[in-house]
């Protein structure tokens, strides 16, 4: 039986290449390929065929037809509100970009699935406001990326009931303010991260949005596309992790997968883009990265709740693999319970979530409980089951040098009994600290980034060296992983991050039969007269109820957490304040604090540091340890 993965790969191989180093052919093949696209609308995403069985799917299934009655009471508010208008927060427009997006495909969506012309005239108007602004901030390309998006939209899905005057001014916003002011190039066009996935698949949409008027715009615009979107997949090799993190994985891939599925409905191709290595495995890197209590293991510049991800459903039906949405169905039913519709921009890809979907009726748990993916930013999994009170832990390798990354190298989390225990701070709003005059994006050794405290070490679930920072430049791979045995575990080499502060580091994390978590460190000290002081800490929004000597009890909506110092034996655990803001800049981070100890060694010393972490709801005996080369 052939390979089909390898197969698919080849293809998307030998399709790329020809855009990379055959570019006057292929952008002739590309240009054929417009020139016999459907000239009529709508064509994008949801053409007429599409919209009446999504109909008739929406009528016979109902968690869809919850999903369509918040997308419509979402363009209901969007009528009640007067339209966008552009103000600036700092140096974005991003938000009324994306404000814009929501209400026009929320009202469009409506509109193609009821027929109540109420929502197209809305959609017009809010397009028209729009249209008018001076310029969509391309000094920050992502507010122009949506913004095309959004009018690209609502031309298409309401092309037959625009005023003929208003759909000119419309298409020429595109044009103008979208597509033509992205020849003058940025250096989004060739990076590696989402702003090139987001801006390349914006602008795509619109330019198949109007083809028909632009046919040699469309075609430059949509071969840049194809031939650099590439560069940002290659992130997820070789297994689907996001080094950016779940939540930067959520916005990059959206746009992906909006640049593949216009790219299929309108040109009947996607030029390879699906079978790219990793990326129809990073679903399976998105839905581990939630342990069971719904949060996310948030490193990097992400916040722990993760939403409602409708480009999950999409990876769901292109692998025909209905449990990639186990935590989906569930964050779906909760947010339709919980949320009130409104016309900012939150959730504004949500109807593309009914576009995608297939039934949820039959969506069983997932076979993996344990999980490792490598690339930039490794990272691992464990976890006892899938039930709500299972225990999770995760831990994570890579560089602080990686976009949005955190001094959070061999930091980790931990959900036992329905509560998270081990906790990350998450980022701190850009605009807080842009504000101040923080250039957040210094990533240099000694940047102002690393004196923001949520993004320095000692804000994370690490070792701090003697108060230093990590080495920026330093990469830790995960150097062992089992998912079998009496102890499922992942051990990663941080050598490298503490370089110039200890000669060795490892970081061993195991999940105990019994369900408990063993947190090993291996270290070996400088050749130095002087000792190395090392700080072992977890942050927590637990209660710490009782501290003696290495034991603390943490309590939590009446759950238990025992935290043993299991070596060095004498260590003294103490609690260390994470709540009150270190600089000026720094948010405070109410309701948290950090349990950890200090230990000193002597040079060129070996040191061992083991914590035990155990769920009230399990007994234990304490293991007895062994060297990270024996696990």
């Amino acid at each position: 039986m052939p390979n089909l993965q390898a197969s698919s790969s080849l293809l998307a191989l030998l399709v790329l290449c020809r855009f990379a180093f055959a570019a006057p052919q292929a952008v002739e093949e590309l240009a054929k390929r417009i020139e016999a696209a459907p000239k009529t609308h709508p064509r994008l995403f949801l053409n007429k065929e599409r919209a009446e069985s999504l109909q008739r799917r929406i009528a016979a299934d109902p968690i869809l037809a919850k999903a369509f009655a918040f997308v419509k009471s979402s363009a209901d508010a969007s009528v009640e509100v007067d339209p966008v208008t552009r103000q600036k927060v700092g140096r974005r427009l991003l938000g009324v970009s994306r404000t814009c997006l929501k209400r026009v495909v929320c009202l469009a969506f409506t509109y193609r699935m009821t027929g109540d012309v109420r929502y197209a005239k809305r959609a017009q108007v809010e397009m028209l406001a729009a249209a008018a602004f001076d310029d969509w901030t391309p000094s920050h390309f992502l507010d122009v990326a949506e913004m095309t998006a959004a009018l690209a939209v609502g031309y298409d899905w309401l092309y037959a009931d625009l005023d003929p005057k208003a759909r000119a001014i419309i298409r020429a916003a595109i044009v103008e303010k979208g597509l033509k002011t992205s020849l003058r190039g940025g250096w989004w066009v060739k990076t590696t991260n989402n702003w090139n996935q987001v801006c390349h698949g914006g602008l795509s949409v619109g330019a198949l949005a109007v083809l028909e008027d632009e046919p040699e715009l469309a075609t430059r615009i949509v071969a840049r596309a194809v031939k650099n979107v590439p560069r940002a997949m290659r992130e997820y090799e070789p297994n689907g992790a996001y080094p950016e993190g779940p939540g930067y994985w959520t916005y990059g891939t959206s746009f992906n997968v909006l640049l593949i599925d216009a790219l299929r409905s309108v040109l009947a191709t996607d030029f390879g883009l699906t079978a790219a290595k990793g990326f129809l495995e990073s679903a399976d890197y998105y839905l581990q990265m939630a342990g069971p209590t719904g949060l996310h293991f948030n490193y990097s510049d992400c916040g722990a709740k993760g939403g409602v991800a409708p480009v999950m459903y999409w990876f769901a039906a292109q692998r025909d693999q209905a449990s990639l949405l186990w935590r989906e169905r569930t964050v779906l039913q909760d947010f339709l319970r919980d949320t009130k519709a409104s016309a900012t921009g939150a959730n504004r890809l949500l109807p593309f979530l009914l576009i995608w979907a297939r039934s949820m009726e039959e969506v069983g748990a997932p076979a993996a409980t344990h999980f490792k993916a490598l690339g930039r930013t490794p990272v691992a999994v464990h976890r006892s089951g899938w039930n709500s009170d299972a225990t999770f832990v995760a831990v994570k390798g890579g560089s602080p040098g990686s976009n949005h990354a955190h001094m959070d190298i061999g930091s980790f989390v931990m959900d036992a009994d329905g509560v998270r225990w081990a906790s990350d701070l998450g980022a701190q709003s850009y605009h807080s600290l842009e504000s101040k005059g923080i250039k957040l994006w210094d990533r240099g050794q000694g940047g102002q980034r690393w004196t923001i405290f949520r993004l320095n070490s000692d804000a994370h679930n690490t070792l701090v060296v003697d108060g230093k920072m990590q080495i920026v430049k330093g990469v830790a791979p995960i150097e062992d992983y089992t998912s079998k045995g009496p102890m499922p575990h992942t051990i990663v080499g941080l050598g490298r991050v503490y370089t110039g502060q200890l000669a060795a580091a490892r970081r061993g994390v195991g999940l105990r039969s019994d369900r408990s978590v063993l947190v090993q460190d291996e270290i070996q000290a400088l050749d130095r007269e002087a000792a190395t002081t090392v700080r072992w800490g977890m942050v927590t929004r637990a209660k710490v109820e009782s501290v003696r000597g290495g034991l603390a009890v943490l309590t939590r909506g009446g759950k238990r957490l025992t935290l043993v110092v299991l070596s060095p034996l004498g260590a003294k655990l103490q609690i260390y304040n994470t709540e009150k803001p270190r600089a000026s800049h720094d948010h405070p981070n109410r309701g948290t604090c950090m349990i950890g100890f200090e230990v000193e060694v002597a040079g060129s010393a070996k040191q061992r540091l083991a914590v035990l972490l155990t769920p009230g709801s399990v007994r234990v005996n304490g293991p007895e340890l062994t060297p990270l080369a024996d696990w």
